[in-house]
Formats: C-alpha cells, structure tokens, sequence
C-alpha cells in the first residue's frame, strides 16, 4: 500500500496551522528533525534544534529559545525574525498514523495582527516538504 502525502493549512486569528502526513514511521520524523537539514527546514540557515532552555539563531537573524522538548511527540519553541521583532511561538506536534505513517503539525501563534499570515503559511508548508524529502 503507497501512502501519498497530504498537506492542510488553516489559519485562526494569530496563528497558523499547517499540517502534514508523512509515510514514514514516527521515529523516523522525530530523527530527521534533530538532523541539520530538518532544523534548517523548521528554523532557517545554520540554526540547530537543542534541548529545552537552548537557544538557536540561523545566519539570516531568525532566533528563538526551545520552550519543550518531547521526544516523539512535540517541539516547543520561540520564534523572532530578528532582536527588534516580538517573539512569537511555534509547536511542531507529531502523532503516529500507523507504523508507517507520521501526522505533522506545526502551529504557529502569538503572530503579529501586521503578518501576513499566507506568507506564515507557505513558510511551514515550504518547511514540512523539506522533512518530508528528508525522511524518504
């Protein structure tokens, strides 16, 4: 049985939702998104996921603090495109669809009233389909 991937994004007032299922198992997800290119994928250029209390900075001035960390089920973290900007917050939720399928979800709240909640969107969207590549 092929599984396809499915993509869904919705928005509710300051936040956005995009979500994903990958066919590939949950352990899999959870070790590609501790790889470089899944931290990349989730926090920009050079930027690292670490453990709660870390603090992360890509090379393009986004940066953020790891606000929880559990394994397989959920990443937590602070998000700010530079040091002037208002931190917002991002949860990268995962819930086994099966043993070879993995839900994706990545909530972002605590968005500005000004952002442009489309460009939020195809900006995690952009986000799980390099996760996803990585994981096949």
């Amino acid at each position: 049985m092929e599984l396809l991937s499915e993509a869904t994004g919705e928005t509710t007032g300051t936040a956005v939702i995009v979500g994903r299922t990958v066919p590939n198992s949950i352990r899999n997800v959870w070790n590609v998104l501790l790889t470089a290119e899944g931290s990349e994928a989730l926090l920009g250029p050079g930027a690292q996921l670490g453990n709660k209390g870390e603090t992360w900075q890509s090379h393009d001035g986004r940066e953020g603090v790891v606000r929880s960390f559990h394994p397989f089920e959920q990443i937590r973290f602070s998000w700010r495109l530079n040091q002037d900007c208002a931190p917002s917050m991002v949860a990268v939720n995962l819930r086994s669809e099966g043993t070879d399928a993995t839900r994706i979800e990545i909530q972002h709240s605590n968005l500005p009233e000004s952002a442009n909640r489309e460009r939020v969107e195809d900006r995690w969207s952009a986000a799980l389909e390099r996760i996803e590549s990585e994981c096949l």
